[in-house]
Protein backbone atom coordinates (compact mmCIF):
# COMPACT_ATOMS: atom_id res chain seq x y z
CA UNK A 1 0.00 0.00 0.00
CA UNK A 2 1.23 3.50 -0.88
CA UNK A 3 1.96 5.76 2.05
CA UNK A 4 -0.19 8.78 1.18
CA UNK A 5 1.76 11.11 3.45
CA UNK A 6 5.05 10.08 1.85
CA UNK A 7 3.62 10.50 -1.66
CA UNK A 8 2.39 14.03 -0.94
CA UNK A 9 5.71 14.88 0.76
CA UNK A 10 7.61 13.62 -2.29
CA UNK A 11 5.47 15.77 -4.56
CA UNK A 12 6.30 18.83 -2.51
CA UNK A 13 10.05 18.19 -2.85
CA UNK A 14 10.11 17.68 -6.62
CA UNK A 15 10.40 20.32 -9.33
CA UNK A 16 11.49 20.51 -13.00
CA UNK A 17 15.04 19.20 -13.23
CA UNK A 18 17.88 20.21 -15.52
CA UNK A 19 21.12 18.26 -15.71
CA UNK A 20 24.86 18.69 -15.99
CA UNK A 21 26.30 18.23 -19.52
CA UNK A 22 26.95 14.53 -20.21
CA UNK A 23 29.01 14.42 -23.41
CA UNK A 24 30.39 11.32 -25.12
CA UNK A 25 33.48 11.30 -27.34
CA UNK A 26 33.05 8.95 -30.31
CA UNK A 27 35.09 8.16 -33.39
CA UNK A 28 32.38 9.56 -35.71
CA UNK A 29 31.57 12.60 -33.55
CA UNK A 30 31.98 16.27 -34.41
CA UNK A 31 32.04 19.74 -32.86
CA UNK A 32 28.40 20.88 -32.90
CA UNK A 33 27.37 19.79 -29.43
CA UNK A 34 29.56 22.27 -27.55
CA UNK A 35 28.21 25.38 -29.33
CA UNK A 36 24.68 23.94 -29.17
CA UNK A 37 25.02 23.93 -25.40
CA UNK A 38 26.98 27.17 -25.17
CA UNK A 39 30.17 25.36 -24.14
CA UNK A 40 33.72 26.09 -25.37
CA UNK A 41 34.87 23.90 -28.25
CA UNK A 42 37.81 21.61 -27.54
CA UNK A 43 39.69 18.98 -29.51
CA UNK A 44 37.32 16.13 -28.65
CA UNK A 45 35.03 14.65 -31.32
CA UNK A 46 31.77 14.60 -29.39
CA UNK A 47 29.11 12.36 -30.87
CA UNK A 48 26.40 12.27 -28.20
CA UNK A 49 24.98 14.39 -25.43
CA UNK A 50 23.03 12.17 -23.06
CA UNK A 51 20.47 14.73 -22.01
CA UNK A 52 18.32 12.64 -19.68
CA UNK A 53 19.70 9.25 -18.70
CA UNK A 54 19.46 6.75 -15.90
CA UNK A 55 21.60 4.17 -17.72
CA UNK A 56 23.94 3.03 -14.91
CA UNK A 57 27.13 3.63 -16.91
CA UNK A 58 26.24 7.25 -17.74
CA UNK A 59 23.64 8.79 -15.46
CA UNK A 60 22.34 12.34 -15.57
CA UNK A 61 23.28 14.48 -12.57
CA UNK A 62 20.91 17.23 -11.43
CA UNK A 63 22.26 20.75 -11.94
CA UNK A 64 19.57 22.90 -10.30
CA UNK A 65 17.83 23.36 -6.97
CA UNK A 66 17.91 21.39 -3.75
CA UNK A 67 18.55 18.09 -5.54
CA UNK A 68 21.67 19.33 -7.37
CA UNK A 69 24.42 16.72 -7.50
CA UNK A 70 22.09 13.72 -7.28
CA UNK A 71 21.88 11.00 -9.93
CA UNK A 72 18.62 10.46 -11.78
CA UNK A 73 18.55 6.76 -10.93
CA UNK A 74 18.76 7.56 -7.23
CA UNK A 75 15.91 10.06 -7.51
CA UNK A 76 13.72 7.43 -9.16
CA UNK A 77 14.32 5.10 -6.23
CA UNK A 78 13.66 7.88 -3.70
CA UNK A 79 10.60 9.51 -5.22
CA UNK A 80 9.07 6.66 -7.24
CA UNK A 81 5.52 7.41 -8.36
CA UNK A 82 5.78 11.15 -7.71
CA UNK A 83 8.56 11.35 -10.30
CA UNK A 84 7.65 8.55 -12.71
CA UNK A 85 3.85 8.49 -12.43
CA UNK A 86 1.85 5.66 -10.87
CA UNK A 87 1.32 3.93 -14.21
CA UNK A 88 4.99 4.06 -15.17
CA UNK A 89 6.18 3.00 -11.71
CA UNK A 90 3.86 0.01 -11.87
CA UNK A 91 5.22 -0.97 -15.29
CA UNK A 92 8.93 -0.31 -14.68
CA UNK A 93 9.49 -0.34 -10.92
CA UNK A 94 12.47 1.84 -10.06
CA UNK A 95 13.76 1.95 -13.64
CA UNK A 96 13.62 5.19 -15.63
CA UNK A 97 12.35 3.93 -19.01
CA UNK A 98 13.53 6.58 -21.51
CA UNK A 99 16.84 8.01 -22.70
CA UNK A 100 17.03 11.40 -24.44
CA UNK A 101 20.04 12.33 -26.58
CA UNK A 102 21.42 14.89 -29.01
CA UNK A 103 23.59 13.23 -31.68
CA UNK A 104 26.19 14.96 -33.89
CA UNK A 105 27.34 12.73 -36.74
CA UNK A 106 30.42 14.23 -38.39
CA UNK A 107 31.14 10.78 -39.81
CA UNK A 108 28.93 7.81 -40.63
CA UNK A 109 27.80 5.73 -37.67
CA UNK A 110 28.14 1.96 -37.88
CA UNK A 111 25.35 -0.02 -39.48
CA UNK A 112 23.52 -1.44 -36.51
CA UNK A 113 20.38 -2.95 -35.05
CA UNK A 114 18.85 -3.16 -31.58
CA UNK A 115 17.10 -6.20 -30.08
CA UNK A 116 13.51 -6.14 -28.88
CA UNK A 117 12.54 -6.47 -25.23
CA UNK A 118 12.30 -10.24 -25.23
CA UNK A 119 15.71 -10.82 -26.83
CA UNK A 120 17.45 -8.08 -24.83
CA UNK A 121 16.03 -9.41 -21.58
CA UNK A 122 16.99 -13.00 -22.37
CA UNK A 123 20.55 -12.13 -23.43
CA UNK A 124 21.42 -9.07 -21.36
CA UNK A 125 18.77 -8.61 -18.65
CA UNK A 126 17.94 -5.20 -20.16
CA UNK A 127 15.23 -3.40 -22.08
CA UNK A 128 15.17 -3.58 -25.86
CA UNK A 129 15.73 -0.43 -27.85
CA UNK A 130 13.08 1.23 -29.96
CA UNK A 131 13.95 4.82 -30.85
CA UNK A 132 12.95 7.84 -32.91
CA UNK A 133 14.92 10.66 -34.55
CA UNK A 134 14.06 14.30 -35.14
CA UNK A 135 16.53 15.94 -37.53
CA UNK A 136 17.66 19.30 -36.15
CA UNK A 137 20.18 20.20 -38.86
CA UNK A 138 21.55 18.54 -41.98
CA UNK A 139 24.24 19.46 -44.47
CA UNK A 140 23.12 19.60 -48.13
CA UNK A 141 22.74 16.06 -49.45
CA UNK A 142 23.05 14.44 -46.01
CA UNK A 143 21.31 11.09 -45.68
CA UNK A 144 20.70 8.21 -43.33
CA UNK A 145 19.99 4.50 -43.66
CA UNK A 146 16.81 2.93 -42.28
CA UNK A 147 15.32 -0.41 -43.27
CA UNK A 148 15.83 -2.72 -46.24
CA UNK A 149 15.01 -1.77 -49.82
CA UNK A 150 15.02 -5.40 -50.93
CA UNK A 151 14.44 -8.63 -49.07
CA UNK A 152 17.39 -10.69 -47.99
CA UNK A 153 17.77 -13.94 -46.08
CA UNK A 154 19.92 -14.59 -43.04
CA UNK A 155 22.45 -16.22 -45.34
CA UNK A 156 22.46 -13.16 -47.61
CA UNK A 157 22.98 -10.98 -44.56
CA UNK A 158 26.04 -12.94 -43.41
CA UNK A 159 27.57 -12.84 -46.88
CA UNK A 160 26.92 -9.11 -47.34
CA UNK A 161 28.42 -8.24 -43.98
CA UNK A 162 31.47 -10.29 -44.89
CA UNK A 163 32.01 -8.61 -48.28
CA UNK A 164 30.85 -5.13 -47.20
CA UNK A 165 27.84 -4.99 -49.54
CA UNK A 166 25.23 -4.81 -46.75
CA UNK A 167 24.92 -1.07 -47.51
CA UNK A 168 23.65 -1.90 -51.01
CA UNK A 169 20.40 -3.43 -49.75
CA UNK A 170 19.55 -0.73 -47.20
CA UNK A 171 17.16 2.13 -47.93
CA UNK A 172 18.92 5.51 -48.03
CA UNK A 173 16.94 8.65 -47.22
CA UNK A 174 18.08 12.22 -47.89
CA UNK A 175 17.16 14.32 -44.88
CA UNK A 176 16.31 17.92 -44.02
CA UNK A 177 15.62 19.74 -40.73
CA UNK A 178 12.30 18.62 -39.27
CA UNK A 179 12.40 15.12 -40.74
CA UNK A 180 11.29 12.31 -38.41
CA UNK A 181 12.20 8.62 -38.47
CA UNK A 182 10.78 5.94 -36.18
CA UNK A 183 13.22 3.07 -35.65
CA UNK A 184 11.55 0.08 -33.99
CA UNK A 185 13.74 -2.63 -32.49
CA UNK A 186 14.88 -4.92 -35.29
CA UNK A 187 15.20 -2.25 -37.99
CA UNK A 188 18.71 -2.01 -39.41
CA UNK A 189 19.84 1.64 -39.50
CA UNK A 190 22.69 4.12 -39.50
CA UNK A 191 22.88 7.88 -39.06
CA UNK A 192 25.28 9.19 -41.69
CA UNK A 193 27.59 12.18 -41.79
CA UNK A 194 26.40 15.77 -41.65
CA UNK A 195 23.37 15.25 -39.40
CA UNK A 196 22.49 16.71 -35.99
CA UNK A 197 19.42 15.16 -34.38
CA UNK A 198 17.44 14.60 -31.22
CA UNK A 199 16.80 10.99 -30.26
CA UNK A 200 14.17 9.60 -27.90
CA UNK A 201 14.65 5.93 -27.08
CA UNK A 202 14.01 3.19 -24.60
CA UNK A 203 16.56 3.31 -21.78
CA UNK A 204 18.95 0.74 -23.16
CA UNK A 205 22.58 0.67 -24.26
CA UNK A 206 22.32 -2.62 -26.19
CA UNK A 207 23.56 -2.13 -29.75
CA UNK A 208 24.62 -4.77 -32.27
CA UNK A 209 27.09 -3.47 -34.88
CA UNK A 210 26.75 -5.25 -38.20
CA UNK A 211 29.35 -3.34 -40.20
CA UNK A 212 31.71 -0.46 -39.37
CA UNK A 213 33.56 0.28 -42.62
CA UNK A 214 36.73 -1.40 -41.24
CA UNK A 215 37.18 1.64 -39.01
CA UNK A 216 39.39 1.87 -35.94
CA UNK A 217 38.05 3.12 -32.62
CA UNK A 218 39.43 5.92 -30.48
CA UNK A 219 41.82 3.38 -28.98
CA UNK A 220 43.28 2.58 -32.41
CA UNK A 221 41.77 -0.91 -32.46
CA UNK A 222 38.96 -2.27 -34.67
CA UNK A 223 35.58 -1.75 -33.03
CA UNK A 224 33.71 -4.88 -31.95
CA UNK A 225 31.13 -6.28 -34.38
CA UNK A 226 28.14 -8.39 -33.41
CA UNK A 227 27.44 -10.16 -36.69
CA UNK A 228 26.01 -13.37 -35.23
CA UNK A 229 24.22 -11.74 -32.28
CA UNK A 230 22.33 -9.58 -34.77
CA UNK A 231 21.04 -12.44 -36.94
CA UNK A 232 18.01 -13.12 -34.75
CA UNK A 233 17.46 -9.46 -33.85
CA UNK A 234 16.95 -8.20 -37.42
CA UNK A 235 13.57 -7.58 -39.04
CA UNK A 236 14.25 -8.64 -42.63
CA UNK A 237 10.96 -7.35 -44.07
CA UNK A 238 10.74 -4.51 -46.58
CA UNK A 239 8.26 -1.74 -45.72
CA UNK A 240 6.57 0.78 -47.98
CA UNK A 241 7.57 3.78 -45.89
CA UNK A 242 10.33 4.46 -43.39
CA UNK A 243 10.03 8.23 -43.01
CA UNK A 244 7.33 9.50 -40.60
CA UNK A 245 4.94 11.95 -42.24
CA UNK A 246 3.38 14.77 -40.21
CA UNK A 247 2.11 18.31 -40.74
CA UNK A 248 4.22 20.94 -38.95
CA UNK A 249 2.47 23.81 -37.15
CA UNK A 250 3.65 27.39 -36.74
CA UNK A 251 2.50 27.29 -33.14
CA UNK A 252 1.29 24.65 -30.69
CA UNK A 253 1.91 20.92 -30.30
CA UNK A 254 2.13 18.30 -33.06
CA UNK A 255 2.35 14.61 -32.18
CA UNK A 256 5.00 12.98 -34.36
CA UNK A 257 5.43 9.52 -32.81
CA UNK A 258 3.17 7.44 -30.58
CA UNK A 259 4.24 3.87 -29.89
CA UNK A 260 4.01 1.35 -27.08
CA UNK A 261 7.04 2.86 -25.31
CA UNK A 262 6.75 6.62 -25.72
CA UNK A 263 4.86 9.51 -27.28
CA UNK A 264 6.74 12.43 -28.81
CA UNK A 265 5.55 15.87 -29.95
CA UNK A 266 7.12 18.94 -31.50
CA UNK A 267 6.18 22.07 -29.55
CA UNK A 268 6.44 25.54 -31.06
CA UNK A 269 5.68 28.51 -28.86
CA UNK A 270 5.69 32.19 -29.76
CA UNK A 271 4.18 33.40 -26.50
CA UNK A 272 2.67 31.02 -23.95
CA UNK A 273 1.84 27.36 -24.57
CA UNK A 274 -0.21 25.54 -21.92
CA UNK A 275 0.41 21.82 -21.47
CA UNK A 276 -1.67 19.55 -19.26
CA UNK A 277 -0.29 16.01 -19.44
CA UNK A 278 -1.52 14.97 -16.00
CA UNK A 279 -3.85 12.37 -17.52
CA UNK A 280 -0.86 10.56 -19.06
CA UNK A 281 0.38 9.66 -15.55
CA UNK A 282 4.02 9.97 -16.64
CA UNK A 283 7.01 12.25 -16.27
CA UNK A 284 7.61 14.61 -19.21
CA UNK A 285 10.86 15.49 -20.96
CA UNK A 286 11.44 18.74 -22.85
CA UNK A 287 14.46 19.34 -25.11
CA UNK A 288 14.95 22.88 -26.40
CA UNK A 289 16.04 22.84 -30.05
CA UNK A 290 15.68 26.53 -30.81
CA UNK A 291 15.22 29.69 -28.79
CA UNK A 292 14.74 29.94 -25.04
CA UNK A 293 11.76 29.60 -22.73
CA UNK A 294 10.56 29.52 -19.15
CA UNK A 295 8.71 26.51 -17.75
CA UNK A 296 6.17 27.32 -15.02
CA UNK A 297 4.30 24.51 -13.30
CA UNK A 298 0.92 24.69 -11.59
CA UNK A 299 2.70 24.07 -8.30
CA UNK A 300 4.60 27.34 -8.73
CA UNK A 301 8.01 26.04 -9.79
CA UNK A 302 9.90 27.83 -12.56
CA UNK A 303 12.81 26.86 -14.80
CA UNK A 304 14.61 28.68 -17.61
CA UNK A 305 15.37 26.29 -20.49
CA UNK A 306 17.93 27.34 -23.10
CA UNK A 307 18.69 25.97 -26.55
CA UNK A 308 20.67 22.75 -26.34
CA UNK A 309 19.38 21.73 -22.92
CA UNK A 310 16.67 19.39 -21.70
CA UNK A 311 14.56 19.21 -18.56
CA UNK A 312 12.64 16.50 -16.76
CA UNK A 313 9.25 17.43 -15.39
CA UNK A 314 8.11 15.00 -12.67
CA UNK A 315 4.72 13.34 -13.12
CA UNK A 316 3.36 15.27 -10.15
CA UNK A 317 4.16 18.54 -12.01
CA UNK A 318 2.84 17.55 -15.45
CA UNK A 319 0.60 20.62 -15.86
CA UNK A 320 2.71 23.59 -16.90
CA UNK A 321 3.11 26.61 -19.16
CA UNK A 322 5.94 27.26 -21.60
CA UNK A 323 6.58 30.97 -22.10
CA UNK A 324 8.94 32.31 -24.74
CA UNK A 325 9.88 31.85 -28.37
CA UNK A 326 11.17 28.31 -28.78
CA UNK A 327 10.92 24.94 -30.49
CA UNK A 328 11.05 21.85 -28.27
CA UNK A 329 10.77 18.10 -28.41
CA UNK A 330 8.41 16.77 -25.73
CA UNK A 331 8.16 13.13 -24.70
CA UNK A 332 6.49 10.98 -22.07
CA UNK A 333 6.49 7.26 -21.41
CA UNK A 334 3.77 4.81 -22.39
Amino acid sequence: MINRHYFVSSMNQLYPLIFEPNLHELVWGGHQLQPLKGLPIDERCLGESWEISAVPTSQSIVANGALAGQKLGDLVKTYGEALLGKRIAKAYGDMFPLLVKFIDAQGDLSIQVHPNDALAQARHGKLGKTEMWYVMAAEPGASLLAGFKEEITKEDYRRRVEDGSIVDVLARHEVHPGDVFFIPAGRVHAICSGILLCEIQQSSDVTYRLFDYHRLGLDGKPRQLHTEEAVDAIDYKVYDKYRTEYTPAEEGAVRIVDCEYFAVSVLTTKNILHRDLSAEDSFVTLSCLEGECTIRTNAGHELNLKRGYSCLIPACEATFDIEGIAKLIESFAR
